[in-house]
């Protein structure tokens, strides 16, 4: 019996708030949550989503071990290999523990750790937090969390408190380090800089030695500016000031390092609280935005991923298309994809042979081995493809039928 293509050709779940990661040439999803009547619905702890780049195919796998709570607002990060998750919301409140689990397992068997026997103090139970991957050190700043009375300091800007247990929430701007290699935390002094207001729902990128910083919220204001802080000497740039025409105020949003002197910047939940769907490029060198003015107006996002490809292109995974603060119902499921940079000659001819693949039947058996692989793989890309793109084509079709 023939494989059903809506099998072979399914999607990860739509989600936000959830984790996203790129090793090699595959994109790893995990967590987040969706709302199904009204209700928060926490995406299963032992689901692992797995993309491939090349082929366009997704899969599940289980996941065994010490396993997370399953949990939105986490901060997913990869070294060597291994995604790191830290914090995180759940049913039972804020989380400050750390997992991570080996994506490169030889066996095919994903086993999540807890990390128990670390050094030093770990934050403060927070989510919506943001990581630099630094020198096989995850930095951490930011976010949104819990304190005790005896834990409040200058880092932290209260929100609201509940007096009976002495438990104050709030936003955060303090910095702290996790080192892989020695399984240690640490909290650096910063040694010069203003440090940006507390936040949460922001998004960082490194460049170099520098991790920078846009947006976020504290309060109700949601804000644009960018900072960086030097990840050697622990030094603030203070907020960076910008020549010409700059983003609009916003939370949820990404950003993503794009060769070694850009950073785009996508969607988000503006201050007047309109999901967006611009995209951005900061240059390094000229210090200044520009507005990428091609990006299709109807596909909105905020709380979604976005990870850096092999080719130079940003894939923007899940999120939601509404406001998630009043009409928590548009949870996305859909994979975008922006081209960056121009592609490899060969990434182009491997793209026209897929996508012609019945005209050049005949001659694609005549070419090396290794190459008849790749063009397999692009192949089956470009039939996921189409059928992803007819069958939502025909859910609209149905959609608008219903409705009248």
């Amino acid at each position: 019996m023939a494989a059903d293509p809506a099998d072979q050709f399914c999607v990860a779940e739509e989600r936000s708030g959830h984790c996203a990661v790129v090793d090699g040439n595959f994109l790893y999803v995990w967590g987040g949550y969706v709302s199904i009547e009204e209700n928060e619905v926490y995406l299963p702890s032992d689901e692992l989503w797995i993309y491939d780049m090349d082929s366009g195919l997704w899969t599940m796998h289980l996941m065994e071990g010490e396993l997370p709570t399953s949990m939105s607002g986490s901060c997913g990060a990869s070294i060597n290999g291994k995604l790191y998750i830290f914090g995180g919301f759940d049913d039972k409140g804020y989380s400050n523990r750390l997992y991570y689990v080996n994506l490169r397992t030889k066996t095919g068997t994903y086993r999540w750790k807890k990390i128990t026997n670390f050094k030093g103090q770990p934050p403060t139970p927070r989510d919506k937090l943001s990581c630099w991957v630094y020198k096989n050190r995850l930095v951490y700043f930011g976010g949104y969390g819990c304190r005790k009375h005896n834990e409040l300091s200058d880092c932290f800007d209260v929100h609201d408190a509940f007096w009976e247990g002495q438990i104050f929430w709030g936003w955060h701007n303090d910095v702290h380090v996790f080192d892989t290699t020695t399984q240690t935390w640490s909290q650096p002094t910063i040694r010069g800089g203003d440090p940006p207001q507390p936040r949460a729902a922001h998004t960082c990128a490194v460049l170099g030695n520098k991790g920078y910083i846009f947006g976020g919220r504290v309060l109700q204001t949601r804000m644009n500016d960018l900072h960086c802080l030097n990840l050697d000497t622990w030094t603030w740039s203070g907020r960076i000031n910008i020549s010409g025409e700059k983003p609009r105020d916003r939370s949820w949003h990404t950003l993503t390092p794009i060769g070694e002197d850009r950073l785009f910047l996508f969607g988000g939940l503006s201050s007047d609280n309109v999901p967006l769907s611009d995209g951005w490029i900061h240059s390094i060198a000229t210090n200044g935005w520009k507005q990428l003015t091609h990006l299709p107006k109807s596909r909105p996002r905020l709380w979604h991923t976005a990870c850096l490809g092999q080719e130079g292109e940003v894939m923007v995974f899940g999120g939601s298309k509404d406001d998630l603060l009043f009409m928590d119902t548009g949870h996305c499921s859909d994979l975008l994809i922006f081209q960056t940079q121009p592609y490899s000659l060969l990434r182009l001819c491997l793209d026209c042979i897929g996508k012609n693949a019945a005209l050049l039947e005949k001659q694609i058996p005549c070419l090396p081995p290794k190459l008849v692989q790749e063009v397999l793989k692009k192949i089956t890309f470009w039939a996921a493809m189409t059928h992803r793109q007819e069958r939502k084509a025909e859910t609209e079709r149905q959609s608008q039928l219903h409705c009248t």
